[in-house]
């Protein structure tokens, strides 16, 4: 697990520079990084879901999986853990709609629905390599200084869901290897592309409000229907 524990450091160590430096900051300056990040989310959204091989994968998926992450109220179980945590550290009550929160959910979407943060827990767990989560640590770290000087100290505690995302995938590799074939990884990210615009339109750019948490059982769906497919036409 030595990538992702370089990947948590990265986040924690960005979003405190982030603070640190933000006060420095105008308020201007501030949305307009966010709103260059907003872009640069949604392009690299767009740029993984055409990787997709049958789009209709991907539509199938976030739609049962948008279905069963509001069943389980996913998205509101991520804004409580922010609530808690921003009143452990913070002692603040603005509740779902703070800062903290904001940052806090929007920063942990962004780090765990990329291709790298699977793709780098595999090689991680499998061969040693954490080359690419190295890669994804840096980017993570420039991130985390851009979100943390507007949205807070919420982006640093983003950390934990990465740990635990990226700790899981890692210790469960060799498993995940033997199950997810190629085609399976194309629609995987395809749909974590798809979470990457919806997090770019809603909680960076603001332009309307979706509840990206929510379709987070899609990733899970993706490449099971992708199999089941391939079962079916053998």
């Amino acid at each position: 697990m030595t990538g992702t524990f370089i990947n948590v450091t990265a986040i924690i160590v960005g979003g405190l520079l982030g603070i640190f430096f933000g006060a420095r900051l105008s308020d201007n300056i501030k949305n307009t990084v966010i709103a260059g990040m907003g872009i640069f989310t949604a392009a690299i959204g767009f740029e993984m879901f055409l990787k997709t091989e049958n789009p209709l994968v991907v539509l199938g998926a976030l739609i049962v999986g948008g279905l069963l992450g509001e069943w389980w109220e996913i998205e509101n179980r991520i804004q409580l853990m922010g609530i808690w945590l921003e009143k452990r550290v913070t002692g603040g009550s603005e509740g779902s709609s703070s800062r903290f929160v904001r940052g806090f959910l929007s920063a942990s979407l962004l780090f765990c629905t990329g291709p790298m943060a699977v793709l780098g827990s595999i090689s991680d767990g499998l061969r040693g390599d954490y080359l690419t989560l190295s890669i994804k640590s840096i980017l993570d770290g420039f991130i985390s200084i851009a979100f943390a000087s507007t949205l807070g100290i919420g982006v640093a505690f983003s950390a934990l869901p990465v740990l635990a995302y990226q700790g899981s995938i890692t210790l469960l590799a060799a498993q995940l290897n033997a199950i997810i074939s190629d085609t399976m990884m194309n629609e995987l990210t395809a749909t974590g592309g798809i979470l990457l615009i919806g997090i770019g339109i809603s909680s960076l750019l603001e332009i309307k409000k979706i509840r990206v948490g929510s379709f987070l059982p899609a990733l899970v769906l993706a490449p099971l229907i992708t199999k089941t497919l391939t079962l079916v036409i053998k």
